[in-house]
């Protein structure tokens, strides 16, 4: 870890386009594959259900959900809204593939519960960079024409 003269610890950075406006600090939670909401997440319980999942079990709530691509039905948009508004979902959301459905239900969160959760898609580049990063994330979108910007922790 590198360090300023102040002692402070210095945070790598990667930019991106801007999906959904907000802005999250949280733990890395990186899908070993994509996920389909519909049928495959319990918005309720905040887990994946999906039993060829190789993740089955375990929850995105208060994470940032770090995926390539997503996968499955137009459904899911309202299952991940759901999650959102149960406090059971992800607080952030990095992609390498645009994808509407998983942007609509941030969007949804955001105009009918007040809950902003960025989505944020990333070069190939980046988004291995993200990946490949050991700590917590923190990304600063703005719904202006501005490029994400993702602070890689060491921690």
């Amino acid at each position: 870890m590198n360090a300023d003269r102040a002692g402070t610890a210095q945070r790598r950075v990667v930019t991106g386009d801007v999906l959904v406006p907000g802005c999250a600090r949280a733990g890395k939670f990186a899908l070993d594959k994509p996920l389909s909401f519909w049928g495959g997440y319990d918005s309720e319980a905040g887990r994946i259900i999906d039993p060829t999942h190789p993740q089955t079990g375990l929850s995105l709530a208060g994470k940032i959900m770090v995926m390539a691509h997503a996968k499955g039905s137009s459904s899911s948009s309202s299952v991940l809204a759901e999650a959102i508004r149960n406090g059971t979902g992800p607080v952030g959301i990095v992609l390498k593939e645009r994808d509407l459905i998983i942007s609509l239900g941030a969007i949804v969160a955001a105009e009918l519960y007040g809950l902003a959760v960025p989505v944020v898609c990333l070069d190939a580049g980046a988004f291995d960079q993200v990946m490949a990063a050991p700590g917590a994330l923190c990304i600063e979108a703005p719904d202006e024409n501005g490029a994400a910007r993702i602070y890689l922790e060491d921690r």
